[in-house]
C-alpha cells in the first residue's frame, strides 16, 4: 500500500505531465484520467477506514474506562467504609492500638473539619473565584463584525473533512 504523502505526490506529477501534453483537457476529463493512472483516491479511502476503525476503537475504550472509573470509585468507597467502620469499633470497645503481624493499627483522635451551615452567609473572603476565560465565540462574532481587537485575529480554519458511512 501507498502512503498518502507518496502517491499525492504521484498525482500531482501525473496530473501536471497531462496537462503539459494536453493543455486542452477537461476538469473532468483529466479527473477521470488521474483516477485511473494514480492510486490516490484509493489511498485516501484506506486511510479513512482506518480513521473510521480508530475511532471506533476509541469510543470502546472511553466506555471501557468510564466502568473502570466506576469501578475505582466503588472500591476507594468500600475501602474508606470499611476503615470507618473499623474505627468506630476500635473507639466504641476503648481501643486505642493492634499490633498485627502485617501492620500495626493506631486511633488517633479525631481533627477539626470544617462544616458550611449556611453559604449565603459566608464572607467573600472565603470564597474562590475560577479564573477568567476567554470568550471565544463573542471575539470571533466581534472581529466578523468588523471590530479591531488588539490581541486577535480571524484566520483561515482548515478544511473539514466529511466522511459518511453508507
Amino acid at each position: 500500500m501507498f502512503d498518502i504523502a507518496t502517491e499525492t505526490a504521484r498525482h500531482n506529477w501525473v496530473k501536471q505531465r497531462l496537462i503539459g501534453e494536453h493543455p486542452d483537457l477537461d476538469e473532468e476529463t483529466l479527473a477521470d484520467t488521474l483516477e485511473g493512472l494514480t492510486d490516490l483516491n484509493e489511498v485516501i479511502l484506506a486511510a479513512l477506514r482506518s480513521a473510521l476503525d480508530d475511532e471506533a476503537h476509541s469510543e470502546a475504550l472511553k466506555s471501557r474506562i468510564d466502568d473502570l472509573r466506576a469501578r475505582l470509585e466503588r472500591l476507594t468507597e468500600r475501602a474508606k467504609t470499611k476503615r470507618r467502620i473499623c474505627a468506630e469499633a476500635m473507639e466504641t470497645c476503648a481501643i486505642s492500638k493492634i499490633l498485627g503481624a502485617d501492620l500495626t493499627v493506631s486511633l488517633r483522635a479525631r481533627s477539626k473539619r470544617v462544616e458550611i451551615l449556611d453559604e449565603a452567609r459566608l464572607p467573600e473572603t472565603y470564597w474562590k473565584v475560577p479564573a477568567p476565560v476567554i470568550d471565544r465565540r463573542s471575539l470571533g462574532d466581534a472581529l466578523k463584525s468588523g471590530i479591531t481587537i488588539d490581541g486577535a485575529t480571524l484566520v483561515e480554519g482548515e478544511a473539514t473533512l466529511s466522511v459518511r458511512v453508507r
